[in-house]
């Protein structure tokens, strides 16, 4: 099978290419040109620096693309949540916070557990991972063992007591809700911390917020 056709007219040369060939030739060009643009993408983060941290636990890191998909996928979990925003006293239904933070526990555990190994014994990604497990562990994880099964237990009962009540009326005659919600803006206070710093991390801008 001929692929390429030459002809001569009238001392003039003619090269008749099929068009196939062409578009693959415009497609190898294209995907030499993205995996360059990718090189230079990577470096262009692994010089930048950034604080991130909660509390008073913070490190500089130098993220690679890899570092800041993890921070951009953890980031996002936040975000799409409701522990992303303020707890809201008026609006907001305890239960359903506590679903948040739970699937956020889980969700952020995975995603950690996902990193390679050859990622984990990198100094700038252990970091990211150090200040994850100090949110769930030293911050989620206490007020959940705390308050959620004690407080689930007596809403769902006081639920079915109370039908004609709202959500947010029947949480507020828990006996120790003033404590609660207390604790709970503290942890809310530093999933935003974290947000933030997530957002330092991955370079984040008000164009492209969620």
């Amino acid at each position: 099978m001929n692929i390429l056709h030459i002809l001569i007219d009238d001392e003039n040369l003619k090269i008749i290419i099929p068009w196939w060939l062409l578009l693959l030739f415009l497609i190898l060009i294209g995907v030499l040109f993205l995996l360059r643009s990718r090189k230079f993408f990577l470096k262009d983060y692994k010089i930048e620096e950034v604080e991130i941290g909660i509390r008073d636990y913070r490190v500089k890191i130098k993220p690679s693309f890899e570092d800041i998909q993890v921070a951009y996928k953890i980031w996002v979990e936040i975000s799409t949540r409701k522990l992303g925003l303020e707890i809201d006293e008026e609006n907001d239904v305890i239960v359903e916070v506590y679903n948040s933070w739970y699937e956020f526990f889980k969700i952020t555990r995975e995603t950690l557990k996902e990193i390679p190994a050859h990622k984990i014994v990198n100094p700038e990604t252990q970091k990211i991972i150090d200040v994850s497990l100090k949110l769930l562990n030293e911050v989620v994880r206490p007020h959940l063992t705390k308050w959620q099964a004690r407080f689930r237990k007596w809403y769902y009962e006081e639920k079915e007591k109370n039908k004609s009540l709202t959500p947010q009326k029947i949480q507020r005659q828990y006996p120790h809700y003033e404590e609660l919600i207390k604790d709970m803006k503290k942890v809310n206070k530093n999933i935003m911390e974290y947000r933030k710093s997530l957002e330092k991390l991955i370079g984040f801008h008000k164009s492209c917020e969620i």
